[in-house]
């Protein structure tokens, strides 16, 4: 039992300390409205400028499958192709962008407790310069995240 707590207590040590860094980062908010309404606002990629604050316009080809392909076009800055690269429809998906020697991946998870519906933005620089990246944009990146997902559960919630 003592050997169970101690695994279970390092992986939530890691988990945190990975949370913390400016190049893995996630923040969770909250609604009483189910979780189809998050997920129809987070598959509807023409209109993630609307709560992403920072992105002039998104593109997806064709429909919200994995292996669909897109673009970003931030408000400043390069546009950059993403693809969906993990979809478990109505719970979550992760879309990936290619960075040099590397990736920075957006995974977005619903979760139901208790009637109520939790949604989560995990943010990860990934490869040799994460560090950097997570120092150039992940601590922005980190600090917009709570006001995100609070446009979002706005929007979820006036419609």
């Amino acid at each position: 039992m003592k050997t169970i707590f101690l695994i279970f207590s390092m992986l939530f040590s890691m988990t945190l300390n990975a949370q913390q860094s400016n190049y893995h980062f996630s923040y969770t908010d909250s609604t009483s409205l189910s979780k189809d309404k998050i997920w129809q606002i987070w598959t509807d990629v023409p209109n993630w400028q609307e709560w992403d604050k920072g992105l002039k316009e998104a593109y997806l080809e064709g429909a919200f499958v994995a292996g669909a392909k897109g673009q970003l076009v931030p408000d400043k800055g390069p546009k950059s192709k993403f693809i969906i690269s993990e979809l478990i429809p109505n719970q979550s998906y992760t879309l990936k962008t290619k960075i040099p020697f590397g990736w920075l991946m957006v995974k977005r998870n619903l979760e139901v407790k208790n009637g109520i519906t939790y949604f989560t933005h995990d943010v990860e620089f990934t490869g040799l310069l994460k560090k950097i990246f997570g120092r150039q944009m992940g601590k922005k990146y980190r600090a917009m995240l709570p006001e995100v997902l609070n446009k979002i559960k706005e929007m979820a919630e006036s419609q």
